[in-house]
């Protein structure tokens, strides 16, 4: 499973990863598949340090490389408000 950690302004340190990012490697990938929208999007779940509730993103597939540790704090931010 590959996760990211990334630390928001609040000093949370959310652990992202990607919806059934826990199956082995081929069934992941055929599940990510599956659940793509059809903005090219997969479902990733943040789950917080501490108290605060998970969040569930819309991100673009190649979220793991492609975003930035600031611009996934943002997005968690936006999808807790």
């Amino acid at each position: 499973m590959t996760q990211r950690e990334v630390t928001d302004s609040e000093n949370t340190t959310w652990t992202c990863v990607q919806a059934y990012g826990t199956l082995s490697k081929e069934n992941a990938d055929k599940a990510a598949e599956l659940t793509e929208d059809t903005n090219g999007e997969v479902t990733v779940v943040c789950t917080p340090s501490g108290g605060a509730q998970t969040v569930r993103l819309q991100l673009p597939k190649d979220w793991l490389e492609a975003l930035s540790d600031d611009e996934l704090a943002s997005k968690i931010s936006v999808a807790k408000s």
